[in-house]
């Protein structure tokens, strides 16, 4: 069960974000409306949200999950894998170490970006993108296998992010689409397939017993309420033009 959560206000820069969705630029207004929205519903599951305020010198500070992963035992702070977005890491980890006794950190020549972890249970399925390599996957794994957790690494081809592609729903279940249907990663979990038109659901959240995903995906809605989960949709359009997306814009622990 999740009881805090991290996010960070977006700032007027983030019409400047990284992007390869090219669907235009997001308009700012329609941008804050839909983060205080994504923060109401978070609340409605039960979670105190910190809210930092916007660090314009970063476009893309908002989607503020790549920069750490935060476990029951440390938090481990991200060396992030895009060159623009290098510094974010620095104000976060003051932030995290008024919250946790440890923080441990990837260095260099490690890259990580947190939408490339998924945690399930004590596990940490990390994955090798363009964001994160081989060497700061191993710098994870290590710093897990310190306190009791683990981790493995999933190659991939596709997907910008692990979790653009996938996410786990608990109680042995995951939604997925593209190449990580038939992923032998996953071959053991109860699999719901989300279609290639609506691949976006597939970076839904599971916050205590709820279902968060996005707005306009009404076939990936009904197939996960049909197993078991209640659903709440928050519309994050504007993020998806910068690539962003549900899981994208919180820390949770």
């Amino acid at each position: 069960m999740f009881k805090n959560a991290i996010v960070r206000t977006p700032g007027r820069s983030i019409v400047d974000g990284l992007s390869s969705a090219n669907l235009g630029k997001p308009i700012y207004e329609v941008v804050l409306e839909q983060h205080a929205a994504y923060v109401a519903a978070i609340e409605k599951c039960g979670v105190q949200v910190t809210v930092l305020d916007a660090d314009e010198r970063f476009p893309d500070s908002t989607f503020i999950e790549d920069t750490a992963l935060l476990t029951p035992h440390c938090a481990i702070a991200m060396n992030l894998g895009a060159e623009s977005r290098k510094g974010e890491t620095t104000d976060i980890e003051q932030v995290l170490r008024q919250r946790f006794e440890i923080v441990e950190e990837v260095r260099e020549p490690g890259t990580v970006e947190g939408g490339d972890i998924m945690m399930v249970g004590s596990h940490f399925y990390i994955g090798l993108s363009e964001r994160t390599n081989l060497v700061g996957a191993q710098q994870v794994i290590d710093i897990l296998e310190k306190y009791g957790l683990s981790g493995s690494m999933v190659e991939m081809n596709d997907m910008l992010h692990l979790k653009t592609g996938v996410a786990y729903l608990e109680n042995e279940s995951l939604v997925a689409c593209g190449e990580f249907l038939t992923h032998p990663a996953f071959q053991d979990f109860n699999i719901l397939p989300i279609s290639d038109d609506e691949s976006y659901a597939a970076n839904s959240v599971w916050i205590n017993g709820k279902v968060m995903i996005p707005m306009g995906y009404p076939n990936s809605k009904a197939l996960i309420e049909r197993s078991g989960y209640e659903t709440i949709e928050v519309d994050v359009s504007e993020f998806r033009k910068l690539d962003g997306g549900l899981s994208c814009l919180s820390l949770r622990f």
